[in-house]
């Protein structure tokens, strides 16, 4: 069965955003340019790759380490 899983997407971006703002003391806005500008965001939007089934805290998680290079 092949399911389109924007809404748990679109429900799980306010909160990604949320935890890179504060992570990286920037605005909202910056976080979600920062966030959509990602690979991690490239790969949340593929739903082949399940990224949509993890928590927002696990894929902000994945942002900040593709940006520090961990």
């Amino acid at each position: 069965m092949n399911e389109d899983h924007t809404l748990i997407r679109a429900t799980l971006v306010p909160a990604i955003v949320v935890f890179l703002a504060a992570h990286y003391h920037v605005s909202e806005g910056d976080a979600m340019e920062m966030f959509y500008r990602s690979k991690t965001a490239e790969a949340f939007a593929d739903d082949s790759l399940g990224l949509y089934g993890q928590s927002a805290l696990r894929i902000a998680a994945d942002v900040i380490q593709e940006r520090e290079g961990r």
